[in-house]
């Protein structure tokens, strides 16, 4: 649904009439792998939300004795993810909170029969065993998989590829549901495509453009009681364009996309930020004020200003 389709459909004539609420909210307990829908989260200082990215895969063999302080977390290419191999898509993964016994992930390879089902341990802090310990057998198990070495690491504010713009990033159900129409796929593989923390409700497609200004300046926006800081469009990778259950390959998808961005781009997208359209998506920064703060589905949405840094 185009952006001028989306408020015929609606009743709405105008963006400023809009509803935006927080409708959905995923953190990535382990980077690359599936999220898990929160119905509240806690923002945090030099992250996203707590426990999101807390876990990585990494392409080295770990120190011995694994030394987390010397380990580098800058995303530099040391990451196992998308960007890297199309085999992080053929692994399912689901979470057990500590009242399931957790911290802990269930993993399967995409490829083996439903019940070939692994259950680890997920290292969360004790500084009584090594990493390197306590996930031997994950990392084998995830080194068999990707066919070399490769071992988990553990970072509590997150590992993030922007270590700059580390906030929860931004995006609109809308916009999920309009890309997913320019190439026939459903809204939900749209979403794991593009792996946003948190979707907006009740807005036109788009709408999050409203969320980043010209360079210099960030946009203040309230979710709940929360101030979060929208600075950038996100610039996509060759992630979006896989399928996020096989790593297959859409035919044409940035040649389409960025054909289809432009003509679809509505006014409040213009700044000097959105330099080329393989841009979706708003990446935040958290201000010191809002650490700690809480975010829940259904939390009203408001932007407040633009101001300069």
């Amino acid at each position: 649904m185009a952006v001028s389709e989306w408020y015929g459909a609606h009743n709405v004539t105008d963006p400023e009439d809009a509803d935006p609420h927080l409708a959905t909210i995923l953190r990535f307990p382990i980077k690359s792998l599936d999220p898990e829908r929160r119905d509240r989260a806690t923002l945090v200082a030099d992250g996203a939300l707590s426990g999101d990215r807390r876990w990585a895969i990494i392409d080295l063999p770990p120190e011995e004795p694994y030394d987390l302080t010397t380990a580098n977390v800058g995303g530099n290419g040391d990451y196992v993810n998308g960007k890297k191999t199309d085999a992080v898509h053929r692994l399912r993964s689901r979470y057990h909170p500590r009242e399931e016994g957790g911290p802990a992930v269930t993993l399967r390879a995409q490829a083996a029969p439903s019940t070939d089902e692994r259950r680890f341990e997920l290292h969360d802090g004790d500084r009584n065993r090594t990493e390197a310990d306590v996930h031997a057998d994950l990392n084998a198990w995830l080194s068999d998989h990707f066919g070399r070495p490769v071992h988990v690491r553990r970072d509590e504010v997150g590992q993030h590829d922007d270590r700059d713009r580390h906030g929860p990033t931004v995006i609109s159900t809308a916009t999920l549901r309009e890309v997913a129409a320019w190439f026939d796929i459903t809204t939900d593989s749209a979403r794991r495509r593009f792996r946003a923390n948190l979707e907006i409700g009740g807005v036109p497609p788009f709408w999050e453009d409203n969320l980043f200004a010209d360079t210099g300046s960030v946009v203040a926006f309230r979710v709940g009681d929360a101030i979060i800081d929208g600075v950038h469009p996100c610039q996509r990778c060759v992630v979006p364009g896989r399928d996020p259950d096989t790593g297959a390959t859409t035919p044409g998808f940035r040649e389409t996309f960025v054909r289809r961005r432009r003509e679809t781009l509505p006014p409040w997208t213009d700044c000097d930020r959105f330099d080329h359209p393989f841009r979706l998506m708003v990446n935040t920064r958290v201000p010191a004020e809002s650490v700690g703060q809480r975010v829940a589905v259904g939390d009203a949405i408001e932007i407040l200003e633009q101001k300069s840094v």
